[in-house]
Parts: structure tokens; sequence; C-alpha cells
């Protein structure tokens, strides 16, 4: 293959990104959908071809290059870092009751939704916990949203756990994985449809590296290190 030929390739590969499954079931509809009223106005095919396009976007599953030192734990999701605070974890994780630092990552309608393992180990617990569907922007949405919890414990006996929270929009958490399974980081465990949060507890040990208001890319932006002896980043907007 001749050079130029591999960078089309590389350059088609790069725009026409893989589609999470979960996804082909709404795009099918919202295709049918506007291509049925597109034969009672022709301005229902500019709609219609604005909203599938958009609908194709949002389930996208484009790969990632992951790091895989051991301590890092990666985002699970694509957003902006939205709060990291001290806070008693839920219950249901079974994280104990002292307080620990819980990363939260909001997801708009225009991010990739698909979610990722942050640190290589076993799941120790799942749990689902039906709620409401508050703007996934305010505080409250991780008491309060449905959302499903994961804990993850490595193969140093640290753990984590990783909660998927329904937002406004966001109808429905869908998880891949099951209790005892084993995952690695950065492999694929859900997605939520379609605007949403993510909460990461982390374990007490570990070094905070990413600072609100950044942009998190899932399965590559470095969230924290449980070896890292330096302090935990500040910053400010430019």
């Amino acid at each position: 293959m001749k050079p130029e030929d591999n960078h089309l390739l590389e350059t088609i590969k790069s725009i026409f990104v893989p589609i999470h499954p979960a996804g082909w079931m709404f795009i099918s509809i919202f295709a049918v959908v506007f291509l049925i009223l597109s034969l009672i106005s022709s301005i229902f095919i500019w709609i219609g071809l604005i909203t599938t396009t958009w609908c194709v976007y949002f389930f996208r599953n484009p790969p990632r290059v992951t790091p895989i030192r051991e301590g890092l734990i990666v985002s699970p999701a694509d957003g902006v870092v939205q709060s990291i605070s001290k806070v008693i974890p839920p219950a249901e994780l079974d994280l104990g009751s002292g307080e620990r630092t819980r990363i939260s990552i909001f997801l708009n309608v225009f991010d990739v939704h698909v979610n990722r393992i942050p640190i290589t180990g076993s799941v120790n617990k799942i749990h689902y916990k039906a709620g409401k569907f508050l703007n996934a922007s305010l505080d409250k949405a991780s008491e309060e949203n449905e959302q499903n919890m994961i804990k993850i414990t490595t193969p140093d006996d640290n753990t984590i756990g990783v909660v998927q929270i329904a937002g406004l929009v966001a109808r429905r958490i869908l998880c891949d994985i099951i209790e005892g399974q084993s995952v690695k980081t950065g492999e694929y465990f859900g997605i939520i449809r379609f605007g949403s949060r993510v909460d990461v507890y982390l374990p007490p040990e570990a070094t905070t590296l990413v600072m609100v208001g950044q942009r998190a890319v899932g399965g590559e932006t470095v969230l924290a290190d449980l070896t890292s002896t330096e302090t935990s980043r500040v910053g400010t907007k430019h």
C-alpha cells in the first residue's frame, strides 16, 4: 500500500468511527420516521437528515489509547470535570464510612457516552438504584437520580467506586459487566443515554491529577495515581 493510500485510509477511519450496538435501534427509528415524514413535506428531509446524523454521532464509539501503567486511574467517561470533593460514598458501594475524593464528570448530549473501566481489577458489586432525572450537573443528582453503582477491587486490594448517573435527558443506563468479572483499564462496560454524569470514588491514598473545569477523555485522561508522591493539582482557567 502506498503511503498516500494509507493516509487516506486512516483519515476515513478517523471520520467514520464505530457505533455502539445500543445505538442502531435508535438510528433506524430516526431514519424511518423522518423518511415517512419526508413524503408529507420536503422540509422534513432536512430535519430528518440533521437529527439522524446527530443520533449516529451520539452513539459513536471511537478507539482510545489507554495508559496501562500500574496505579493509574483513567476517566470512565468523556466530559467536563464538574467537581472534585471529599464526600462519604453511597452505602450501597461498601466503600466504608470515611470520606473519599469524588470526581464528578458531566457529559452533555454531544459527548461520547460509552463508559470505560477506570482501572484493572475485579467487579465486586453492582447496585442499580431507581431515582429522579434531575439535571446531572446538580450536586444532588449524585444522591437523587437514577444510577448504577459499581465497586472494583484492584489486585493490590484498593477499592474504587464508579457510578453511572442518568440526567435530565438521559433515561436509560446500560451496564454490560457482571459481579465477579475481571476487567481491564479502558475496556467498555456500558453507555448512558442521552446526557448524564459519572462519579468516581478514589482510594484514600490516590493523588488527584485533574482539575475542575478540565475536559476528560474516557479511557485516556488520567484522573488519579495510586503511586504518585506529588500533591493534587490545582489550576486556573485562561
